[in-house]
């Protein structure tokens, strides 16, 4: 069976240095294949640098997998778009590095709870948003959502480690700062210092749990265990030597384009029940915003991709809402 001959076309002005006119790659070439071959004539060391876009959208090709004839305007054209995109770093690391942060944060702050807030209690006592009052021993409510917090953050590291598989291999080195810092900062450093503070919602609870704290962790646990059930059903939707992507189905993908972000979602409201956490409640928030703008991404790639045979969703991640 014939190959495929491509063009290849600097996408930005400063442009690749040694770049081919064109590549030849076989009929079944994937994204990937075809970055190789780019990389080996331009004498780049890292593959994973060469930037593979679509000639009429100038879009990147994400999945490396996907096989270079099943993309219609790059066969029609004839033509590659590349751009070197710098010093690159695996996907799965800059996961690992996101979730390590509130695994770090949280036993930091509960460790130093004896040594840091009675030094800052005199300093804002008079500017709580609340009657103050302090209780130097950690509450039942605390003790509860360290252990939903970094259970949480655990089963995200082994799903990274063990379950999730990646279209692209890597991403800009430059992105791990930008990733981490939402992670660090509200799930990890000011959850944790809000959450483990003798004043705070958490440490003023009542000692015995409550209707709330009861009703957030069944809707922790049914999130948590929805996410994963959704997360393994992906891993595990194309057979070994698939490449062509498939329309997912069940596990809530009937319901929303992102079921995963539904139970994610979900889960984080539980938490936030349980805790009465408004830091908590800012992470998620935002948190939301970007799942619900990735999620429409993904949902205009099914359409576009499948067509009539992929059922539009009114809804990206939450029913009727959002």
């Amino acid at each position: 069976m014939a190959g495929l001959t491509l063009k290849v076309t600097n996408r930005s002005r400063k442009g690749l240095k040694g770049l081919p006119s064109s590549i030849e790659v076989p009929n079944d070439a994937t994204v990937e294949d075809a970055k190789k071959a780019i990389a080996r004539a331009a004498k780049v060391s890292d593959h994973n640098r060469i930037g593979i876009f679509d000639p009429v959208s100038r879009k990147t090709i994400k999945d490396r997998n996907s096989l270079l004839r099943d993309q219609v305007e790059v066969v029609k054209r004839g033509e590659l778009l590349v751009k070197d995109l710098g010093p690159q770093i695996g996907w799965r690391l800059v996961y690992v590095v996101e979730y390590l942060g509130p695994l770090i944060f949280h036993p930091l702050f509960l460790g130093l709870r004896d040594h840091l807030y009675p030094a800052v209690w005199p300093l804002i006592k008079n500017h709580l948003p609340y009657a103050p009052q302090y209780n130097s021993e950690l509450s039942s409510t605390q003790k509860l959502a360290f252990a939903i917090i970094m259970a949480h953050f655990v089963k995200r590291e082994l799903e990274t480690l063990f379950l999730h598989k990646f279209a692209a291999n890597t991403m800009p080195f430059a992105y791990v700062f930008r990733n981490s810092f939402f992670y660090w900062t509200f799930a990890g450093l000011l959850g944790s210092l809000e959450l483990y503070a003798p004043f705070s919602p958490a440490a003023l609870a009542p000692e015995e749990p409550t209707i709330l704290t009861y009703v957030g962790l069944a809707l922790y646990f049914i999130g948590e265990v929805a996410n994963f059930d959704v997360h393994w059903y992906l891993a595990h939707l194309r057979k070994p030597g698939e490449t062509a992507r498939k329309i997912p189905r069940g596990h809530g993908f009937g319901i929303v384009t992102c079921p995963n972000y539904m139970y994610e979602i979900i889960a984080w409201i539980g938490i936030i029940l349980v805790t009465r956490s408004p830091t908590l409640l800012v992470f998620i928030l935002i948190g939301t915003y970007y799942m619900y703008i990735w999620a429409w991404g993904k949902e205009k790639n099914y359409r576009a991709q499948f067509g009539d045979k992929y059922k539009k969703k009114r809804s990206v991640i939450l029913p009727g809402l959002l």
